[in-house]
């Protein structure tokens, strides 16, 4: 076998975290890693993977191997029991863990999905009966929404939607300017709305400068940048979405937004973003 990466984990001991190093094949890295995607922790891979390998092992055998206290891998062994990966033997006078077939693993996808059809299904149930309960009441928007660097990509997309119908509202413009590191660490995100998330009539017109342009791999028609010509960069990208002030500050780590709800700031940073625009006279559009 060919030994290809140390592999590190870290597991606690009394408490006190330990990292324990693995020399490991191609395929054992390939094999933790899709174990990973499949919800298993770190401990619960070790103890599968030992379980496999051996065929069949006890409590005391796979904690040698594995470096985990026994009582804890009796108990991590067990969640596996319920998953369904591995079975415990308790015919003998030892009681051994074995080790069933790789092809269960799909037995633990469908299990999954047929979780979450069930939630899907509940909450239909209880959206129905909370509606029934509230009847028309509406609910007030949040006005100002903070956003950690962890929920920062999801929410972008999440909101789109409504910053789009907002803006459509007025003049069917994204102003603003954009800090350079918006682009390289949301790129992802700016195909994505050009391509199939925005609005057929929206449009982009924002202040950036020539270095944060060049890094934009793809160009798109209906977005226009005007670069700015003061030496001092952006700190902070900021979008006046019809009724919304949208600050994102990726220049430094932990990344944020700040989603502001506010008709009359937005009614006045519009207006000043289209008197700049207009004073301006270097626009760069470029096609695809």
């Amino acid at each position: 076998m060919c030994i290809t990466s140390l592999y590190k984990i870290i597991i606690y001991v009394d408490s006190y975290p330990t990292t324990i190093y693995y020399l490991v094949t191609k395929h054992e890295i390939m094999a933790v890693e899709a174990l990973k995607t499949l919800g298993l922790n770190d401990k619960q891979i070790q103890v599968y993977l030992t379980v496999l390998q051996q065929g069949k092992a006890t409590a005391i055998t796979i904690a040698r191997i594995t470096k985990i206290n026994r009582t804890t891998v009796y108990s991590v062994a067990k969640e596996l029991v319920e998953k369904g990966l591995i079975e415990e033997d308790i015919g003998g006078a030892t009681s051994y863990f074995v080790a069933r077939p790789p092809q269960e693993l799909r037995y633990l996808v469908e299990r999954e999905e047929q979780n979450i059809q069930k939630k899907k299904q509940a909450t239909a149930v209880v959206i129905d009966e909370l509606e029934k309960l509230v009847g028309n009441k509406v609910y007030a928007a949040p006005k100002i929404n903070f956003v950690e660097e962890k929920n920062l990509e999801k929410y972008l997309y999440k909101q789109t939607p409504i910053w789009d119908a907002s803006v459509l509202q007025y003049d069917g413009h994204w102003w603003g300017f954009q800090d350079k590191t918006f682009i390289k660490h949301y790129e992802k995100w700016i195909d994505w709305y050009w391509e199939s998330g925005s609005k057929p009539h929206t449009q982009l017109k924002l202040f950036s400068n020539e270095s944060a342009e060049a890094m934009k791999k793809k160009k798109f028609t209906r977005r226009q940048i005007r670069f700015w010509n003061n030496p001092e960069e952006f700190t902070a990208t900021t979008w006046v979405l019809g009724d919304y002030v949208v600050s994102i500050v990726t220049s430094q780590r932990p990344h944020h937004l700040v989603d502001m709800h506010d008709p009359v700031l937005a009614k006045n940073l519009r207006g000043i973003f289209k008197k700049m625009w207009v004073d301006t006279n270097n626009p760069v559009t470029a096609s695809k």
